[in-house]
């Protein structure tokens, strides 16, 4: 694939803007930081409505069949707008495990809801600060889970989860009816985000790969949620960017812009450099699905793009001053979403352990 985009997938980004600009704003977000348990109900039935959620699952199941070159599309101006819940990704992530790896009954039954949006999606692989643990904090055993998945990105709503367990000495993929089960909600960083802990006693769940097979397709997974969160990273740090410049050009000190002074216009200048670097590498990233280099492009996407958001959250606050950090003006939204993207998906450490180890041959 180019680098750049065709007709009709630029036509995707200035729709997706058009439509979030219009129903997301400062003034409905900054409630929810106070607030643990809800989120932006107009981002996801924007999300529902437009069709966002079947853009990337098959025709079959009442998806658009497109891909996750689209999907980052979306993904990257949720990121611009600070988009107000996690499912557009969670949800992804869950329907493209039960594609790859579920059996046709497992399709039948959670796709077409998952592609409506009707249905909400979770993963939950990470267990502390390990994105793919070695010893996952629950297990599967005789079609049962006990155990907690803990700190589960939109787990507080999740109606389904992909669960990442230990099954004897090894590892399984497995898919959770979260119907009846214990949630044990986390007041984060960023609530929007709607993080809790699993809680399983007996759950019943039925295997969607087992054995050595299992971390792989758990790598895999996680490598295309990293690469739709590395584009809404981009979106984030390109809107930030935006914002310090545009800033720059009206404030004035000593009679000039601020952006007259070298150590202004050359931060800015800094974040433009990120920020393309960010985006060619995700565009990259999503263009290498299905290729062995996959997982090496997902992992140089997520680094370059967690550079980016956390650079652009803290510099375009230092450029505001005193005003960037009062509650009005909203900067620490994007700070708080990029530390929190910057968590999701797995670490810089996890990504760059992945990288080295790829890129010196060594796969894991």
């Amino acid at each position: 694939m180019s680098i750049l985009y065709d007709e009709g997938q630029l036509a995707i980004a200035t729709e997706s803007r058009r439509a979030l600009e219009a129903r997301v704003s400062k003034d409905d977000l900054l409630p929810l930081l106070q607030t643990s348990g809800q989120y932006h109900d107009g981002f996801w039935m924007t999300a529902k409505e437009q069709g966002w959620t079947a853009l990337a699952l098959p025709e079959t199941y009442g998806g658009l069949d497109l891909g996750i070159v689209e999907l980052g599309l979306i993904a990257h101006q949720a990121g611009r707008t600070l988009s107000g819940a996690p499912f557009l990704t969670s949800s992804f992530g869950a329907a493209k495990a039960i594609e790859l790896y579920g059996s046709d009954e497992q399709k039948a039954r959670w796709l077409p809801g998952l592609a409506s949006g009707e249905t909400i999606g979770a993963i939950a692989f990470a267990s502390g600060p390990d994105a793919l643990p070695a010893a996952p904090a629950a297990t599967w055993k005789a079609g049962q889970v006990e155990g907690t998945a803990p700190s589960v990105s939109g787990g507080l709503f999740a109606d389904v989860a992909i669960l990442f367990a230990q099954d004897g000495g090894a590892r399984a993929l497995v898919i959770v009816d979260l119907d009846g089960i214990e949630r044990k909600a986390i007041d984060s960083f960023d609530n929007s985000r709607c993080i809790a802990d699993l809680l399983f006693a007996g759950a019943s769940a039925e295997p969607l790969v087992t054995g050595e097979a299992a971390r792989a397709a758990a790598l895999h997974i996680l490598a295309l949620q990293a690469v739709v969160t590395a584009h809404e990273q981009t979106g984030g740090a390109e809107a930030l960017m935006e914002i310090a410049r545009d800033y720059a050009l009206t404030r004035k000190a000593f009679g000039q812009p601020i952006g007259a002074f070298q150590s202004i216009k050359h931060r800015i200048a800094e974040l433009y450099g990120l920020v393309e670097l960010a985006r060619a590498n995700a565009i990259h990233a999503a263009a290498r699905e299905g290729e062995d280099d996959f997982v090496t492009a997902a992992a140089a996407a997520r680094l370059s793009a967690t550079e980016a958001y956390d650079t652009a959250a803290r510099d375009c606050i230092q450029i505001h001053g005193g005003i960037g950090v009062t509650w009005e003006i909203g900067l620490h939204l994007h700070m708080r979403r990029s530390r929190t993207l910057a968590l999701e998906q797995g670490s810089s450490f996890f990504w760059e352990d992945m990288l080295v180890d790829r890129l010196a041959g060594e796969t894991t």
